[in-house]
């Protein structure tokens, strides 16, 4: 399966909504939501929170959190693939909080800027 690198580092190609989504599966969707409904203890989900294109398009169908991520939108505003190119990545808070709670992200966002 390829890979598509989210700004954090995620990778969207192994996200059980993103998969879902591409390929229009809404039985496949209402079981990532009803997951996520237990696992993030929000109960008020939908599958419009489980339908996602990948956070780093700028237009397109993004998942619940996409809104509100504050890592996508420095992302989106410093107009890079995703953060292993953006020149302040060695000093970012946002991901270093996020590296703490996932670290797997950090490894493939150094792999990306390995090859920049």
């Amino acid at each position: 399966m390829n890979q598509l690198i989210a700004f954090c580092g995620l990778d969207c190609a192994k996200c059980d909504a993103y998969i879902a989504t591409q390929a229009n599966d809404e039985q496949a969707k209402q079981r990532v939501i009803e997951k996520w409904r237990v696992e993030y203890n929000s109960p008020n989900l939908s599958l419009a929170d489980a339908t996602c294109d990948g956070c780093t398009l700028v237009s397109g169908r993004h998942g619940g959190y996409c809104g509100q991520c504050p890592i996508r939108a420095c992302g989106v505003s410093h107009n890079v693939a995703n953060c292993a190119h953006c020149a302040d990545y060695n000093a970012c808070d946002k991901l270093a909080d996020f590296f703490k709670l996932v670290p797997d992200a950090r490894v493939r966002l150094d792999q990306v800027r390995s090859t920049l």
